[in-house]
């Protein structure tokens, strides 16, 4: 795979991360005060992938957005942990971290994002604050993507920090500038009016911004990022509109069967091909990471902890799979199926679905496998979902259907399903389209779900959890409560 050199001209420029900084510092360290603007959108978008931005030296799961996708996809249930060696992840497992607000599983992601709040907040303030209206179209570009990634933040800990969408609840502070002083929790509804200003925003600046990489957002992941975020608080027709504007209009062809999985793409053939989701050239990414050398990934990176020919965790045996009840409500004729490596009756491996193409035992040890934030896919899924909530059924069943077509062999079944039974269906197919992807915990909060551990995971088998449960949603941290003396 040729690599282009995503953002590498300031990679090896950035500043090492300290264990102990100031909590809620007012600039990320990969930024400087005074660097241009695009320097410092640079440097957000590099804190996205690097290690030890969570605020640790030595952590193995602390990565950037795709270390907290693991987090959430641990948390939705639907991947199991299936070993314990070398200790990571097991106090999400074992549901220990999520009720102790003194574990750093806490701290981590809400220290990412709230970074991720500051250094946008320092690129909003030096285009003239928050509620400036930029007179260059450079600047508008520039303070969309700023208000994105602040939106980005903000969305994910609303997700990973409250226990779904109730209005009046006190939820988490909010900033909208560098240099604040520690501020109160704000009520659900305030932080959601902020995050669905920023991006609406975001795809007014946006308009006609033609990106050099699909690692930097543009007007397409910004109504991506809003259509979630109508999502989240029940706002369907909204979601539906976007997501399917999202499918219309910006080019982005459907993930092929070849490309979701690596097996014999023709019938009778024994040839095996396809898959890997490896690759930010996949025409139906939308949003993601160009991993090169430079990057400096190597055991410490989500591949490391998902690939089993990547030298890292899951190399030597502490795999993560898919849950076996999800597995098994497959339908026979589900492509998907060939996604994962049934390896005895109680484990599994994604070993088709993410791999370095070279596929050799332990064969990658510097990442040039790449990160994927967001797929066109998902608006289909999001799509069929809206509309069946707000009352369209027949043009969700139409879109539902025309999508499946790529994963299964007959999917006039869809046509019987109403109600219930066909939301259901749209949540299932949501979960096994984008396993691993950390899309799977923002469907289980927006439906309301409750799900049950199947029999590979290592704790509380068999057992169900209300997306209401405290053990699905993380604590605010031990450190914000210590530093913010409004709580």
């Amino acid at each position: 795979m040729k690599k282009i050199l995503l953002l590498s001209s300031i990679a090896l420029a950035t500043l090492t991360v300290s264990c102990r900084e100031e909590f809620l510092e007012s600039a990320p360290t990969e930024t400087v005060g005074d660097a241009p603007v695009q320097t410092k959108l640079n440097g957000l978008y590099l804190m996205m992938i690097n290690t030890g931005t969570g605020g640790t030296d030595l952590d193995h799961d602390d990565f950037g957005q795709k270390g907290y996708d693991i987090y959430s996809d641990l948390l939705s249930q639907d991947m199991a942990l299936e070993a314990t060696n070398y200790g990571w992840y097991v106090n999400i497992a074992n549901m220990a971290a999520q009720v102790d607000f003194t574990n750093t599983v806490n701290y981590k992601p809400w220290r990412y994002y709230y970074r991720v709040i500051a250094g946008a907040n320092d690129v909003i303030d030096g285009l003239g604050g928050t509620d400036n209206v930029p007179a260059s179209q450079e600047d508008k570009y520039a303070m969309g993507q700023a208000k994105a990634l602040r939106a980005y933040a903000y969305f994910y800990l609303m997700q990973l920090y409250t226990k779904g969408y109730n209005p009046t609840e006190a939820a988490i502070p909010v900033y909208k500038k560098s240099q604040m002083p520690a501020a109160p929790k704000s009520s659900q509804e305030q932080v959601y009016a902020l995050i669905i200003d920023d991006l609406s925003k975001a795809v007014e600046y946006l308009e006609g911004f033609d990106r050099a990489n699909k690692g930097v957002i543009d007007q397409g992941v910004a109504k991506g990022l809003l259509a979630y975020t109508y999502a989240a608080v029940g706002q369907s027709a909204q979601a539906a509109t976007l997501s399917k504007d999202i499918i219309a209009n910006y080019g982005y062809p459907v993930t092929t069967k070849a490309q979701a999985v690596r097996m014999a793409q023709t019938p009778g053939s024994t040839v095996l091909s396809g898959g890997g989701f490896n690759d930010l050239a996949t025409p139906s990414w939308m949003w993601g990471f160009d991993i090169a050398v430079v990057n400096g990934l190597d055991l410490v990176s989500w591949w490391g902890q998902i690939d089993v020919f990547t030298y890292s965790y899951a190399s030597v045996g502490t795999r993560k799979g898919i849950d076996l009840g999800l597995y098994n409500s497959m339908r026979a004729d589900d492509i998907r199926r060939n996604q994962f490596v049934v390896t005895n009756p109680a484990q599994n491996y994604p070993g088709n679905k993410f791999f370095d193409p070279n596929r050799v035992a332990q064969g990658q040890r510097q990442i040039t496998t790449d990160y994927i934030y967001m797929r066109v896919d998902e608006f289909y899924m999001l799509a069929a979902e809206s509309l069946a909530k707000s009352g369209q059924e027949a043009e969700a069943k139409t879109i539902l259907k025309n999508y499946l077509a790529n994963r299964l062999t007959d999917v006039s079944y869809i046509d019987a399903l109403s109600g219930t039974a066909l939301q259901d269906e749209i949540y299932k197919n949501t979960r096994l389209e984008f396993w691993g992807e950390g899309k799977s915990y923002l469907a289980f909060k927006r439906n309301k779900a409750t799900v049950t551990r199947g029999t590979n995971h290592l704790f509380f088998v068999g057992q169900s959890f209300p997306y209401t449960d405290d053990r699905v949603s993380l604590k605010i941290p031990q450190e914000e409560i210590l530093n913010n003396p409004n709580f």
